[in-house]
């Protein structure tokens, strides 16, 4: 081996490398859960990954196991740990074996799939709120439900959005990957996805009463637009979770009364026990329209993820019927509003 890295040295070198193939998110994901390798490594006196053999990967994963985190979170905190040694083992770091040695868990697809999601019937009452409502239909938490629900898109998906990727008479919203803001797989993550006539007046009435004319650095206009331009990841969580207090739609399932809860403030939107992130209300999203018998395929395609991943996570044979194959026009009625508990 020709150079040698320390595990902190390892990690970082590796994220270099990443910001130039993954989105920013992907890339926070990874640093986070590569941190807890480097902070273990450190404890440990580890101070070149030359040193690392077998013993200490299973010690390590032992050393997570003991901290009773998520099947998920082990496995996911594992598998980038491979990564990051298969890049050292391209540039001759570590042996080319030492990856292989990676333990990494195999998961059932209970233990894979996560149980936190926004339920249709949840979905289909919030909904309905947003639309009756004179003062909170149109506004950003409302316009983005609208779009996170009907089309089950990633955030990432969502904030790269520019005004003229919105094609109201077509009822069409456009995804594309338009570094800086980019989209997961790239450009095979580009689509053209079919809204709902509902879905479509919500968004022209936020663009015409809520969104603010601004460009972002690039002289992009995005479609969600604040008053520095396109807001930021942590705005859109904000949105989600104030979308989706139970308490909109029915009493506080926690025994708190709206004027006065802390969780109704927008910093503490994300603490309340029932509020959902955009991640959940992808995940319903997908589940529902499954349910209302669109092919995998076609789910796939709108969500941008494969459809064997869809399968694992939300399809189960013994409780569904076999879907569909249906006309991409189709899609053009899909609607909360046709929801049929």
């Amino acid at each position: 081996m020709s150079r040698d890295l320390s595990p902190r040295e390892a990690r970082d070198r590796f994220l270099s490398r990443r910001k130039q193939e993954n989105t920013e998110k992907t890339v926070r994901s990874y640093e986070n859960r590569l941190t807890r390798f480097v902070q273990w490594a450190e404890d440990e006196g580890i101070e070149s990954m030359s040193e690392l053999t077998g013993w200490d990967l299973d010690e390590y994963r032992a050393d997570r196991e003991a901290a009773d985190i998520a099947p998920t979170t082990l496995k996911g905190q594992l598998m980038t740990l491979k990564q990051l040694l298969d890049y050292c083992a391209s540039i001759d770091v570590v042996d080319n074996d030492l990856p292989g040695k990676v333990n990494i868990p195999s998961l059932s697809k209970a233990e894979e799939s996560s149980d936190v999601m926004l339920k249709p019937e949840d979905a289909n009452a919030l909904l309905s709120y947003f639309r009756n409502s004179n003062t909170l239909f149109g506004t950003p938490r409302h316009a983005f439900l609208e779009v996170a629900w009907h089309v089950g898109a990633r955030m990432g998906g969502i904030r790269a959005l520019d005004l003229r990727d919105f094609n109201p008479d077509r009822q069409t919203l456009e995804f594309r990957h338009r570094p800086p803001t980019l989209l997961k797989n790239k450009e095979d993550g580009e689509r053209v996805v079919g809204i709902s006539e509902p879905v479509v007046k919500a968004l022209r009435t936020y663009i015409a009463r809520e969104r603010f004319d601004k460009r972002d650095e690039e002289g992009r206009e995005p479609l969600f637009c604040g008053r520095q331009g396109r807001p930021s990841d942590t705005t859109f969580r904000a949105w989600s979770y104030m979308s989706t207090f139970p308490c909109h739609v029915t009493q506080c399932p926690h025994g708190n009364r709206r004027e006065t809860c802390d969780y109704a403030r927008r910093n503490h939107a994300s603490k309340c026990p029932s509020s959902r992130s955009p991640h959940a209300i992808r995940t319903g999203s997908i589940t529902w329209q499954l349910l209302q018998g669109l092919a995998i395929e076609t789910v796939a395609g709108r969500v941008n993820a494969r459809p064997e991943t869809i399968r694992r996570h939300y399809y189960r044979a013994s409780e569904w019927e076999e879907f569909e194959e249906l006309r991409a026009e189709e899609t053009l009625k899909l609607d909360i509003g046709d929801f049929d508990e």
